[in-house]
Parts: C-alpha cells; structure tokens; sequence
C-alpha cells in the first residue's frame, strides 16, 4: 500500500493519461511502492479499520462463531489487552495482574464468507500496543516484505512486535510456505504472538472446506503452538440476498463513469493484460485514490494465471470498499466451470462473493439506475 493519491493528480503520481475531464483508466498507472514503508503500513485494511468483536454478528445457527470470539478475546488478553466482549477498561495508574501465557498462536479455520478476516482485524484492533508494534497483512504481503527486506532484516524488522497477523496463508505454494514457516519460527522463538487464516491446499477442496491438518502440517514445527478455532457457517455476503445483478451495458456504464467523482474506466481485456505487468503485491496501490471501478465488457476467464490476478484485484478492491459497475458477463459466471471445479476453486468463489458484492455497492451510484 501506498498513500491514496487523488484521482485529479492521476497522471502526475502515476503515468496514467485519462481524458479532459474523464474519468482515469487503471490500465495507466504503475504503482511503485518503496520497501522502507512495507512494515509500517502492514496495518488492517480500509474495509477493516473500525471492526471490532462487538461488531462481528455470529449466525445464531452457529455455535462455533459466537465461540471463536470469545476464544480470541481471551488470547487478546493474553497480549495485556482488554477485550470488546467483556468491556474491561485498562487501569494506567496502578499495576495489573500479569495476564496468562495462553497460546503462542492462533488459526482460524473456516470457509470463505464466515468473517475470518473481520476477526482477525478484531484482534489487532484489541491489542492496545501501539502500530509500530502489530502488524497485519496478506500472506502475498508477508512474502513481499521478504523479497524487498530479505530474510534476516524481515526478522530483525518484526521480532520487537506483540502481534504478528497473517491473513489467506497460501498453502499451495510449497517455496512461499517454507519461507514464510521459517520467519513464522524466528518470530516465535522472539516472543511474537501470532494469528492466521489459509487458503485450503489444492486437491482438498473438494474434500471439504477446512484447512486446520494442512496448516498445522505445512508450519511443522510451530504446530504445537498454535490453539486451531473451527469457524462453521455460510458465506455471510449471501444470507438471504440475490444473486449477482444483472450487467449493465456499455453506455450504462461509461455515462455512470462520467458523472461519478474519483471514478475509473477501463475495458476489461486491456486490463486483464495490464495486471500482468503489475506485481500482486502493487494492486492496492494501483487502486489508490480510486472511488469507484467501471468495466467494459467483462468476459469469463480461462487462462488460471490471469484468473488468480483478477483473484488479487477482487480482494483489494473489497478491502478498500470500492463499488464495481460492470458490462458483460455477470460476475457469479466470470469463472469457468473447469476453474471452479479444480484447486484454486476457493480463491475463485471468494472472489465471485466479493465481486458481486461490489457490484451491489455499485447500484448506489449516483445515476446508476436499473440494470439492464
């Protein structure tokens, strides 16, 4: 992440060329994104800033949820910290009781949609150390920061922080896994306090929607210090609502884009083949200072390489909240059916829910009207 730069100063910050008056294309900006800042902005994201465990709402049918914030209201305590759950206020003045050692980590197990990320920032935001001392980020993130810092400067920059979390830990890279493994261990033998959610190992999809014995194997060692909390329930982006709405045309889409302040536009081909030149790990920069996303025929994906980028797009886009219009194929139909059968099934059923929520957001424009 970089910081949001406004969309009027587009082609000064970013090398992008939108027309007078128009709105910007994505497809002009490359983001550059300077190593010295990775550490100090591994901080939850937009979406996530004012979550708490009081905001979470467990699905009454599932007992596991409401359990899962009790379990990590207790390990937030266990970092010295006072919890959303019981309302404990932090005494300055006077010595508290020295909390319990608790676990050296913990692992959120669930399927997509049942507010692993909402908890996991939750126990960021309730740990009362300063920035500097948590930190939150994507698994892409965690190895990015690693790739720009290397190894042993990454461990020296996060083994002084209380809490390290790491959100959609990718399992189905075994180079990215053992590294990330290895500063996983450097951190816990430095007194880091670690929280986690994955992304199912390929092949297991189809066997079910948790992922706990694939973790617990890929970290080895760390293991034995991690408490796994189960999270049962249905991707909550879908109780009771419809289905992806309908697609706008072309016209819809460019007029609404027009009138809409910090808007971009962009015909999703030429976009596809633009995330290609731009690292995963720039995409919440190229989305900087963006209000809303306007595409131009979307079409489904085949290629699986261009599909787990556009999988990198969705979550950015959602962790920002920014509203996606879009004409062609309705996103709940982006994917092939060989994809949503295969490996990555997860990532692409993740990014389907998150897209077609934006594309509700997106019927709030101004100007939006019906669908088509």
């Amino acid at each position: 992440m970089v910081v949001s730069t406004p969309v009027s100063s587009l082609a000064q910050a970013t090398g992008s060329r939108p027309t007078a008056g128009g709105p910007a294309a994505l497809c002009g900006r490359m983001p550059q994104v300077p190593a010295d800042r990775l550490v100090a902005e591994m901080v939850p994201p937009p979406r996530f800033d004012t979550v708490r465990f009081d905001t979470y709402l467990p699905d009454p049918d599932e007992a596991s949820q409401t359990d899962a914030v009790k379990a990590l209201s207790g390990f937030a305590s266990t970092l010295g910290g006072a919890t959303a759950v019981n309302g404990g206020r932090k005494r300055w003045f006077r010595r508290e009781p020295q909390a319990p050692a608790g676990p050296g980590g913990v692992y959120l197990d669930g399927g997509y949609g049942v507010g692993k990320t909402h908890l996991l920032a939750s126990l960021w935001h309730a740990v009362p150390a300063p920035r500097e001392q948590k930190a939150f980020g994507t698994f892409v993130e965690l190895t990015n920061l690693v790739g720009a810092l290397g190894f042993q400067q990454a461990v020296q920059a996060l083994s002084g922080h209380r809490l390290v979390c790491i959100d959609e830990f990718e399992l189905d890279d075994p180079g990215d896994t053992v590294l990330v493994s290895s500063l996983l261990g450097k951190l816990a033998d430095a007194g880091v306090k670690l929280a986690a959610t994955s992304n199912t190992l390929p092949g297991k999809l189809g066997e079910g929607r948790f992922a706990a014995s694939d973790f617990m194997r890929e970290i080895q060692g760390l293991s034995a210090r991690f408490l796994p909390l189960r999270i049962d329930g249905q991707d909550y982006r879908h109780r009771g609502l419809p289905e992806a709405p309908a697609p706008y045309t072309d016209r819809q889409v460019s007029e609404t884009a027009e009138r809409t302040q910090g808007a971009s536009l962009d015909d999703f081909g030429p976009l596809l083949d633009h995330l290609a030149r731009v690292h995963p790990s720039r995409y919440g920069a190229l989305c900087d200072g963006v209000d809303a996303v306007f595409l131009q025929d979307v079409w489904p994906v085949t290629d699986q390489a261009t599909a787990l980028r556009l999988v990198v797009l969705a979550d950015r886009l959602y962790d920002r909240e920014v509203p996606v219009m879009a004409s062609g194929t309705p996103f709940d139909q982006i994917f092939s059916a060989e994809m949503l059968a295969g490996g990555y099934r997860k990532k692409y059923f993740r990014a389907i829910s998150r897209l077609t929520a934006l594309a509700r957001d997106a019927e709030r424009l101004p100007g939006a009207g019906a669908s088509a």
